[in-house]
């Protein structure tokens, strides 16, 4: 096959979907055949995917007093980190309806567990988190806020959450950034381009 050639929603398979399990993530085996790069078509072959929403994450920041708002919370799913299973993060949740946009979303996180109002916004990546294993897509976004009093534990009750705000200088963030000190790639990506990115907002959002 020509390396020039895109190979596209036409050049794949499903012969049969499974459902292995259904609560709150959906669990299912695919059998699948797709062409090969060297030409003709793979055998039906099973994989395993976790189904589950999209998401949409903000990292707030305060551009006049170059501040950055983080999260803490407990992670099940990183039980096994040496140091602690509670991570930093920065707000996010998942997209259940499609009368709500992922920017809309990021927005009202942002309110829910960091008690942030944004009063700008700007896209920064989406991207899926990890194609081998989930459908999960993610949009990231940075959403300039007064940080001046924003601190607290947030949360909602009734989804067992219990949120610490960490609101820290850009320079304190990038740090921990820095030494390893954050996991998760959200806030990874999204401190990643503030740092490139944070001299511009400071004068766009001043």
């Amino acid at each position: 096959m020509d390396t020039e050639v895109k190979l596209t929603h036409n050049d794949y398979e499903v012969t049969k979907r499974e459902i292995l399990y259904k609560g709150v993530f959906c669990l299912a085996r695919y059998h699948i055949r797709q062409r090969l790069f060297k030409g003709g078509w793979s055998e039906i072959y099973q994989r395993e995917v976790l189904e589950r929403y999209s998401a949409s994450g903000v990292l707030p920041y305060d551009p006049i007093r170059d501040r950055v708002i983080l999260i803490e919370q407990f992670r099940p799913g990183s039980l096994a980190e040496p140091k602690s299973p509670w991570l930093l993060e920065i707000p996010a949740g998942v997209l259940v309806t499609a009368e709500e946009t992922p920017e809309e979303l990021a927005r009202r996180e942002a309110m829910e567990e960091a008690g942030c109002e944004v009063l700008a916004i700007e896209s920064v990546y989406d991207y899926f988190v990890s194609p081998g294993a989930t459908n999960e897509y993610i949009h990231l976004y940075c959403g300039k806020v007064d940080a001046t009093h924003i601190n607290g534990i947030h949360g909602l009750a009734h989804e067992h959450e219990d949120i610490r705000v960490i609101n820290l200088s850009a320079e304190e963030a990038f740090n921990k950034l820095h030494t390893g000190h954050i996991k998760t790639a959200p806030a990874i990506i999204t401190l990643q381009w503030l740092e490139l990115h944070r001299a511009r907002l400071r004068k766009q959002w001043a």
